[in-house]
């Protein structure tokens, strides 16, 4: 039974998906063996006039638990077609990460509306990545149909969380997985604790035997990204690189970056990292 505030909050969001008053943020992602934009992770945002910020893991719960996941999925991802069309149109080259509801991969057509989606809007479907909590891989095996179906389709796969959830290395192996991003738990402290850092290289090297591309997420200091350069991570992302953006600030920061990592890799005596990439990270 829903309590009397998760039902004021359920009502409002009803109201602002209704309305159009939710909207998307974007995080850059950079390849560390260039410092590269890598791909966009689209996030969605809800700031109420009388609730104010609301956080996803907030209303994104309810939505799962009152029947509105697939309305919110479908708007987010609608969305974030129309804005990679935009930034194309702009020269702005990219790929885009999605969140998504392990409940929406419970309907056997998810993967057909998906890729409808990218052709009606004219986005190659390699230029999409789903990404999925690791808490949810649980029941995912049950979904390797559907899965299947998205990387028959070209669409790649991240597990979002790695590190932290509830699947077995039985699970990664099963499962059709592009991408592993390496929760920021372990990346926060990677720099001053051992164990914390040989998990972070025990994942990147299992990434590899794995034949798929490791994002890491939480990168929050310049000590964090020298480290993860050195240790061969594919990708990374985090508040350090830049913030979410909204979709008109991407070219300035795309700018205002290819400066930074200049500076950074003259101040390490390089350009570049060359860094084998993996067969996986083609998304």
């Amino acid at each position: 039974m829903i309590n009397q505030a998760d039902l004021g909050l359920l009502d409002g969001f009803e109201r602002a998906l209704i309305n159009h008053r939710l909207n998307m943020v974007y995080q850059p992602k950079i390849a560390l063996a260039d410092g590269q934009l890598k791909r966009v992770e689209a996030l969605v945002r809800w700031d109420d006039p009388k609730l104010g910020k609301v956080p996803p893991s907030r209303f994104v719960p309810l939505a799962e638990r009152h029947g509105l996941i697939d309305q919110l999925t479908q708007w987010g991802l609608r969305t974030t077609l129309r804005q990679w069309i935009e930034w194309r149109d702009q020269g702005v080259d990219t790929c885009i990460a999605f969140n998504i509801s392990a409940l929406s991969l419970e309907q056997l057509d998810f993967p057909d509306l998906v890729e409808r989606m990218c052709r009606a809007l004219d986005v190659p479907t390699d230029r999409l990545v789903l990404e999925l909590t690791e808490g949810s891989t649980q029941p995912l095996i049950k979904l390797m149909d559907t899965l299947t179906r998205f990387r028959i389709k070209g669409i790649g796969l991240a597990m979002d969380d790695f590190g932290v959830g509830y699947s077995t290395l039985m699970q990664l192996r099963q499962l059709p997985f592009t991408e592993l991003k390496i929760d920021r738990f372990f990346v926060d402290d990677a720099v001053t604790s051992a164990d914390s850092r040989a998990i972070v290289a025990s994942i990147i090297q299992l990434a590899r035997s794995l034949d798929l591309s490791v994002t890491a997420e939480g990168v929050e200091t310049e000590a964090q990204l020298h480290l993860l350069c050195d240790l061969g991570c594919d990708v990374a992302q985090g508040y350090w690189i830049a913030e979410p953006l909204e979709p008109e600030l991407l070219g300035q920061w795309q700018s205002d970056w290819a400066k930074r990592w200049a500076a950074l890799s003259k101040g390490r005596g390089r350009t570049s990292r060359p860094v084998p990439v993996a067969a996986g990270s083609r998304n």
